[in-house]
């Protein structure tokens, strides 16, 4: 007997009671990150926006637009961060080889030596809560948020927030 395919009789969503802990969940691990993260960054005179860049920057040589579509924030704000990095020279700037109008950014060697030590102490830092699970879930977790990522930039996520109307203003009046 063949074997049936699993598209052709997808699992039901999450209920509204399993999205609501999902999101906690994610919202609560979320708060560890960056405050370890944050505190990596004080410690370093880093904003958690210039820790990011280079978090991002980390693996790969973008163009400033792609930088500024991962931070989710516009390319004049990621050239200040730009120009802030590359004078502490941890980043340089190259002509894009595609485009001769483009700058590609990428991590100096003093850059990608910091990101390195920067990775490996956010591992540390974080050890006490990933330490806890098996080598399996670590795997099994790892692609489930991998599959999470995949669906959006958090540029289609802030485009997804001005969809629904949200602007984040109005969150300081809940319950007013």
């Amino acid at each position: 007997m063949p074997a049936s395919d699993p598209s052709a009789h997808p699992s039901p969503g999450p209920s509204a009671d399993d999205q609501r802990d999902l999101i906690d969940a994610l919202a609560r691990t979320s708060f560890v990150t960056m405050a370890v993260l944050s505190k990596i960054g004080a410690e370093h005179d880093l904003s958690l926006t210039q820790l990011r860049m280079l978090g991002i920057l980390r693996d790969r040589r973008l163009k400033m637009s792609e930088v500024a579509d991962y931070l989710g924030l516009d390319k004049s704000t990621v050239s200040g961060l730009v120009d802030r990095a590359e004078r502490r020279g941890l980043l340089q700037r190259t002509p894009n080889l595609a485009d001769r109008r483009a700058v590609d950014v990428q991590l100096s060697p003093d850059g990608m030596e910091f990101a390195e030590r920067g990775a490996a102490l956010v591992a540390r830092s974080l050890s006490p809560m990933t330490s806890r699970l098996t080598r399996a879930d670590t795997r099994r977790l790892t692609t489930l948020l991998e599959h999470l990522l995949a669906g959006g930039t958090l540029l289609r996520v802030l485009e997804r927030l001005d969809h629904l109307g949200v602007d984040g203003s109005g969150l300081g009046q809940v319950g007013a």
